[in-house]
């Protein structure tokens, strides 16, 4: 997917110039990256950035960045940052793609259906890794990758190798990478063994029972040897 961005290229760079940017309603970002273009300090809608990210494609969304009415950059976002109480965005780094060259990229694993294994057999998905990293051209950059999930029963998984077959990417993380699986569910102690547990704890131990029997011969000794 490919969208388009305006920027504005900002003089001043610091912690001030950024406050006072955000102030104004915008983002500071910097634009970098190919062969022989310099790093440009730039400015851009938040709000504008924020619903690319909400696309489909997300942070993987290639943008044509019109920078200052200048020619136009083709972009991903490479960094951005956030505030971790408001959680708005501060600033945000834009990479320049070539786009004959291919580049590694991290992808949301989606899964599809119910599986076997939980829906029979009363077993739980556990979803290991909800991303991965791939490598591709900027063109072919895939907005997730599906994992059916259906047919699996207890004790069955999905590796990132069993996906990546016919694909225009290849994976950069580890091809036996387990994505998700089901497991068993687990086993509750019976209420039986539990109650045998608590009677256990209850019950005096073997040399206190002896000695309180041994205190009770002693006081029907005592008493009758006084009589």
């Amino acid at each position: 997917m490919e969208t388009n961005l305006t920027a504005v290229v900002r003089d001043g760079r610091g912690k001030n110039e950024a406050r006072r940017l955000r102030r104004s309603g915008q983002l500071p970002a910097v634009v970098y990256g190919g062969e022989s273009a310099a790093d440009v300090a730039v400015s851009v809608d938040p709000k504008a950035l924020l619903k690319i990210f909400h696309s489909e494609s997300g942070v993987n969304t290639i943008i044509v960045l019109n920078v200052d009415g200048g020619q136009a950059s083709q972009v991903l976002v490479k960094e951005f940052q956030l505030d971790p109480i408001s959680h708005e965005l501060l600033h945000v780094d834009f990479y320049r793609l070539a786009m004959d060259k291919a580049l590694t990229v991290t992808v949301p694993v989606v899964l599809h259906g119910e599986p076997v294994g939980v829906k029979q057999q009363g077993g739980l998905i556990d979803f290991i890794h909800r991303e991965v990293q791939v490598e591709c051209m900027p063109t072919e950059i895939p907005e997730h990758i599906d994992v059916d999930v259906s047919h699996l029963e207890i004790g069955d998984g999905v590796r990132l190798r069993e996906v990546s077959s016919g694909v225009s990417w290849s994976p950069v993380s580890d091809a036996d990478t387990l994505l998700v699986h089901v497991i068993a569910p687990k086993v509750e102690e019976e209420p039986e063994a539990e109650e045998a547990a608590e009677g256990a704890e209850e019950a005096p131990a073997e040399g206190d029972a002896a000695e309180a029997a041994g205190k009770g011969k002693d006081e029907e000794g005592g008493s009758s040897s006084g009589s």
